[in-house]
C-alpha cells in the first residue's frame, strides 16, 4: 500500500496534466477555427498602452479590496483574535485568486479556508462556509448582469439574428433570484443534505456519520454567516462586478474589439467567466475561459482571428496581474505571520 503523501503527489500530477492537456487541445482547436496566428498573438500585446496596463492594473486592485470588504462585512460577527484590517484580508483574497486560478478543478478555491484560518484566525467551517456564501453572491452576480445584456441587447435590436437573446436573459433572471435564494438559505440547502441521508439510512454508516456531523457544523455556520451582513455583501458584489466587465472592457478595446458598448462587454465577459466554471479546466484558465471569450464576442460580430488574439493577449495579461498581486499578497501574509491560535471547529 502506497504513503498518502506518495497518492496525493500523483493524484496533483495527474490532475496538472490533465489540465495541461485539455488547455493544449482546446487552444489548438480554436486556433485552428479562427485562423489565428501566434505572431499576431504577439503584436496585439504591443499594442497595449501603458495608460490602459495602468487602468487595468487600478481597476482589479480596486476588485481585491471591496473582495477583502466583503468577506470582512461577512466576518463581522466571527470571535477572531483581531479585527482582520484592509491590509490583510485583501492579501488573503489576493493570495486565494492566484491559487483559485492555477491549481486544477478548482481545487485552489479551497485555499481561501487555509488563508482565513492560518492568516486570521478564522474556524475552517467558517471559512468553507464563507467561501460557499461569496461564490453564490458572484454566481448572481455574473447571471445577473449576463441577463440584463441580454435582455438589453435583445431589446434594443441590436442583433437581429440573436433572437434567442430575451429568452435567455429571462432564464438567466430566474437563475439569479435562484442564487440569490441559495445565498442567503445556504444552512437549509445542507438541511435537505441531511434529510436525503437519513432517508436513504446513509447516515447510519461510518462516512455517512461523519458526513452528517460536518453538514450540522457547516450549516451552523452558514446560518451565522446569513446573519451578519448578507444583504451589504450582496450590496458590495455589485461595484465587484462592475469593476470585473470595466477590466474586461478596457482590454478588449485595448486589444482591438474596437468601440464596444458595456453591455456588449458584459455578455462577452460573462461567457468568458462562467466558462471559466467548469470542473474541467484548462491550466490557468486557458482554452476554457479563451473559448468563452471567442464565442461571446464572435456571436456580437466579432471577426473570429480578432476575438481569438484579443483572449489571448487579455489572457496573458490578466496571467500577470493574478501573479503580480497575488505574489504580493503572499508576500504579506508571510510577512505578517499566522495568528498565534486558530479557533478549533
Amino acid at each position: 500500500m502506497r504513503p498518502a503523501p506518495l497518492r496525493l503527489s500523483v493524484n496533483l500530477v495527474l490532475r496538472f496534466g490533465l489540465s495541461l492537456l485539455v488547455a493544449a487541445l482546446i487552444i489548438a482547436l480554436l486556433l485552428s477555427w479562427s485562423g489565428a496566428e501566434p505572431a499576431t498573438i504577439a503584436d496585439r500585446l504591443t499594442t497595449l498602452s501603458a495608460r490602459d496596463f495602468w487602468v487595468s492594473t487600478g481597476v482589479l486592485l480596486f476588485i481585491y479590496v471591496l473582495r477583502g470588504a466583503r468577506f470582512r462585512v461577512l466576518l463581522s460577527s466571527s470571535e477572531l483574535p483581531e479585527r482582520p484590517n484592509v491590509v490583510s484580508i485583501t492579501s488573503v483574497t489576493a493570495a486565494h485568486g492566484l491559487a483559485a486560478y492555477f491549481v486544477p478543478a478548482k481545487l485552489g478555491e479551497a485555499a481561501l479556508v487555509m488563508y482565513l484560518r492560518r492568516y486570521l484566525g478564522v474556524p475552517a467551517l467558517e471559512g468553507l462556509a464563507l467561501l460557499v456564501v461569496a461564490r453564490l453572491l458572484d454566481l448572481a452576480a455574473v447571471a445577473g448582469s449576463l441577463s440584463i445584456a441580454c435582455l438589453t441587447l435583445g431589446a434594443l435590436g441590436a442583433y437581429p439574428t440573436l433572437d434567442w437573446l430575451i429568452p435567455l436573459g429571462s432564464l438567466l433572471a430566474l437563475m439569479t433570484v435562484g442564487f440569490i435564494w441559495a445565498s442567503s438559505n445556504g444552512d437549509r440547502l445542507f438541511h435537505i443534505v441531511t434529510f436525503g441521508m437519513r432517508l436513504t439510512r446513509l447516515d447510519r454508516t461510518r462516512l455517512g456519520e461523519r458526513v452528517s456531523r460536518v453538514a450540522v457544523k457547516l450549516q451552523v455556520a452558514l446560518r451565522s454567516v446569513r446573519r451578519t451582513g448578507l444583504w451589504r455583501s450582496a450590496l458590495i458584489s455589485i461595484p465587484i462586478w462592475l469593476g470585473v466587465y470595466l477590466y474586461y472592457g478596457v482590454l478588449a478595446r485595448a486589444f482591438g474589439l474596437g468601440d464596444i458598448s458595456f453591455a456588449e462587454t458584459i455578455f462577452g465577459a460573462s461567457l468568458a467567466v462562467l466558462a471559466n466554471l467548469l470542473p474541467i479546466n484548462g491550466f490557468a484558465g486557458f482554452g476554457t475561459q479563451d473559448g468563452g471569450w471567442v464565442v461571446g464576442f464572435t456571436a456580437l460580430g466579432a471577426a473570429r482571428e480578432v476575438a481569438m488574439e484579443s483572449a489571448l493577449a487579455f489572457h496573458l495579461v490578466y496571467i500577470f496581474h493574478i501573479c503580480l498581486f497575488g505574489l504580493v499578497g503572499h508576500c504579506t501574509l508571510v510577512a505578517r505571520g499566522a495568528v498565534k491560535e486558530a479557533p478549533r471547529d
